[in-house]
């Protein structure tokens, strides 16, 4: 079971460092080509900010296994272990509140540019829409169309070619980092649950991080 968490965990921190690699390499390009070539690479800006989007929502959900989204624990430190447990419960059960109503809301925004029906309901998913407008055909406004996409042009565009790359692709990102969001939250209270934690934020590098530098000095002095 640990290779298998490792296993996953490398897939994870693999995609978020080429994401980061990706905007790294992205804006040097272009400020190289500015100030040395007096030119511009178009859709760097928005690529950019669509990677920088993906590296954010993706990164939630990684933060919420590993434990790692800041949070306050002063009243959990000053409660008996069953006391914090139910408070972890407790807290849980808001997060999965919350990740369930943002995995409707961003399969909703998705879906239309995917031409897929949104679902009915307010708060909670009740259907799919039997009439909803597509906007399939909806294009983000500097990066290009690349071939390997050209398979969505028949499969949601009706046969018409795409200029620019069609919202749905960078918009994946919505409904997959909130399903993943509500996944790690799941998991996240099964750990409370069994008793393996008491808590949803059980990092804490700053602390150990001082304590490094303490014992650091420790050792000079």
């Amino acid at each position: 079971m640990q290779h298998k968490h490792s296993f996953v965990d490398r897939i994870e921190e693999t995609l978020i460092a080429i994401l980061l690699g990706l905007m790294t390499v992205i804006t040097f390009a272009n400020v190289i080509a500015r100030f040395g070539f007096n030119s511009n690479i178009l859709w760097a800006l928005e690529l950019t900010v669509f990677l920088f989007g993906w590296l954010v929502l993706l990164g939630a959900s990684y933060a919420v296994k590993k434990h790692s989204h800041l949070g306050v624990d002063a009243i959990l430190n000053m409660v008996s272990p069953a006391v914090a447990r139910v408070l972890g419960l407790i807290s849980v059960a808001a997060c999965l509140l919350f990740a369930v109503f943002m995995v409707k809301g961003a399969y909703d925004y998705w879906a239309v540019f995917a031409d897929l029906p949104p679902t009915t309901g307010r708060w909670f998913p009740t259907g799919f829409a039997e009439k909803f407008r597509s906007q399939s055909f909806y294009e983000v406004q500097d990066v290009p169309m690349v071939g390997f996409l050209r398979f969505l042009e028949d499969l949601i565009n009706y046969g018409d070619e795409y200029e620019k790359l069609p919202k749905v692709v960078p918009y994946l990102v919505l409904p997959v980092s909130m399903a993943l969001l509500l996944f790690r939250f799941i998991q996240a209270g099964l750990q409370i649950w069994r008793g393996e934690t008491d808590r949803l934020v059980a990092s804490h590098e700053v602390e150990d991080e001082i304590e490094e530098v303490r014992a650091l000095q420790g050792e000079h002095d």
